[in-house]
């Protein structure tokens, strides 16, 4: 079978079977094509003519062109993940992928705001104007939930549910979880869902929780735009995205007392090692803190 068309049964498999990202489908895509690149200049026109010795030649080329260890962590992934797909399939008597080691890669901390700045944050929307109260609900929701902000523009009105105070949100791999909502965020959220997202409503709008003053979702651009703007006008030094909403939500909670079992729920994470992140951080902050207090730190 022609090797592109093996590519794109491998992605449709991805999105199909594993319910992975759209950005990481096509940053897949990306390092396959590389890897086709490079065995036609190689002069191997079957994927059945590639050995061990074919992938090292291909992993010593991305070594030498200097790029990062996380980048080619992630071309290696895609690599070894679509032989273990030919080789499943029936494509490959054998995967020649199997003793291809990635680059170790250092775990970095997750930036994460204190209480006062994530206060400070959530202050900043003026709710005497409908585009305050509707970003006020926002960040309030981002900040209580820890939802990914994919999740976060996806929100359906059904999604809310009013009457116990929870989420129903779909995560990677399409996977349904329930989050609670804290009353300051509820509270926000049902004034905008009464009072002004009627005024954003459209001819085209569909049942999208958050619109836009047009009647449509946010993009992740477009939200990413607004938690700047609030971040700058909040005089916060740090670089703030709307990912460290979540961050900082797993983090206080564990501050607060919460075990890593519920939070790995609440966030949605498949496996709590993902999780165990947030401990670090944690002890990160204790450091700190007796560094600066302890008179023989």
């Amino acid at each position: 079978m022609d090797l592109y068309q093996l590519i794109i049964e491998f992605l449709d498999h991805l999105t199909a079977e594993r319910g992975l990202a759209e950005n990481t489908i096509l940053a897949y895509e990306s390092d396959l094509r590389q890897y086709t690149e490079f065995l036609a200049f190689h002069g191997c026109e079957e994927i059945t003519e590639t050995t061990a010795d074919t992938v090292v030649l291909y992993a010593s080329r991305l070594w030498a062109r200097n790029l990062t260890a996380t980048s080619i962590s992630r071309k290696l992934t895609a690599l070894r993940m679509f032989y273990q797909y030919l080789e499943r399939e029936g494509y490959l008597r054998h995967d020649v992928s199997s003793q291809l080691e990635l680059p170790k890669l250092k775990r970095r901390l997750p930036q994460v705001l204190t209480p006062e700045e994530i206060e400070r944050l959530l202050q900043q929307p003026d709710v005497t104007t409908p585009a305050g109260l509707r970003d006020k609900a926002m960040l309030e929701l981002l900040y209580a939930t820890g939802l990914r902000v994919s999740e976060l523009i996806s929100l359906r009105l059904r999604d809310v549910l009013a009457d116990v105070r929870f989420l129903r949100c779909t995560g990677k791999g399409r996977k349904e979880r329930l989050v609670p909502i804290g009353e300051l965020a509820f509270d926000a959220l049902l004034l905008y869902v009464r009072n002004v997202r009627p005024l954003y409503v459209r001819p085209h709008s569909d049942d999208t929780l958050f619109l836009t003053n047009r009647g449509y979702g946010f993009t992740r651009t477009g939200f990413w735009k607004l938690v700047k703007r609030y971040v700058r006008q909040a005089g916060l030094r740090k670089n703030v995205t709307p990912h460290t909403f979540r961050h900082t939500f797993a983090t206080h909670l564990l501050e607060g007392g919460a075990d890593l079992r519920s939070i790995q729920e609440m966030l949605g994470h498949a496996d709590i090692a993902t999780t165990q992140i947030y401990t670090h951080v944690t002890r990160e902050h204790l450091r700190e803190v007796y560094q600066r207090a302890h008179p023989r730190a």
